[in-house]
């Protein structure tokens, strides 16, 4: 059974995150289920949000980086 772990920074779905997160998990769960013949149902897709100042790509946070 497929486990599919998604750490995603909270601001990028903020304005709709309910709709972003069911879209994302209905197509990854796709992918998988083509690749693999598997059913949905044995499909697991689990959201992890992040804040943006949470999240470092190297040693500046997203928060930062996005400020420019």
């Amino acid at each position: 059974m497929p486990f599919v772990n998604i750490r995603i920074v909270k601001e990028v779905i903020a304005d709709d995150p309910a709709s972003k997160k069911a879209d994302i998990a209905r197509k990854v769960t796709s992918a998988i289920v083509d690749a693999t013949g598997l059913g949905n149902d044995d499909v697991w897709v689990v959201f992890e949000e992040v804040n943006a100042r949470d999240w470092y790509v190297g040693k500046t946070d997203v928060e930062t980086l996005r400020k420019g």
